[in-house]
C-alpha cells in the first residue's frame, strides 16, 4: 500500500489519542501483529501527529467518521464509513481501518488524496471530498 500523493510524499496526518489508544491496542494482538495490514496501519500510526480528541480539525478523517471521496482516476464517487474490523460491512459502506484504503484514508484531511493498489492490482487515487459525519465535531470524544 502507498500513501503517496501526486507530490510523491506521504500527506500529512492528524489523529485523535483516543483512535490512537484503541488502534494500537488493537494492533498489539497476536493475531493481527503480523499482518500486513496491520504493519502498514502501524507505519501510518507512528508518522501521525496525534491530538485530543476535543483538538481534532473537523475536516479530518477519525474512526466512525462518514467521508465522501472521489476516486480521481475514474471519476467515481464513493461514501464511505470508516470503521474497526469487526464493524466492517462492504454493503453499508463501512470500510474496515484494516483494510489497504481503510489505513490510508484514516487521519487525511479534507482535499488531500492516497494513491494505493486495490485487490487485482488496479491503482485508485482517492481525494477526499467532504466529511459527513466526524464524532469530534460533534463532541463525542469518548465513543
Amino acid at each position: 500500500m502507498s500513501t503517496a500523493h501526486t507530490s510523491g510524499l506521504p500527506p500529512s496526518l492528524i489523529i485523535s489519542s483516543r483512535d490512537f489508544n484503541r488502534l494500537e491496542a488493537l494492533l498489539d494482538s497476536p493475531a493481527l501483529r503480523r499482518l500486513p495490514a496491520a504493519v502498514a496501519l502501524m507505519n501510518e500510526l507512528n508518522r501521525a501527529e496525534v491530538l485530543p480528541p476535543e483538538q481534532v480539525p473537523e475536516g479530518v478523517v477519525t474512526m466512525h467518521s462518514t467521508i465522501d471521496c472521489v476516486d480521481e482516476l475514474t471519476g467515481e464517487d464513493h461514501n464511505l464509513t470508516l470503521v474497526y474490523p469487526n464493524e466492517a460491512n462492504v454493503d453499508k459502506g463501512y470500510v474496515s481501518v484494516l483494510a489497504p484504503v481503510g489505513s490510508a484514508l484514516l487521519g487525511l484531511s479534507v482535499g488531500q488524496t492516497i494513491d494505493w493498489q486495490a485487490p487485482g492490482g488496479r491503482h485508485l487515487r482517492l481525494r477526499v471530498t467532504g466529511i459527513r459525519y466526524q464524532p469530534e465535531a460533534n463532541g463525542e470524544f469518548h465513543r
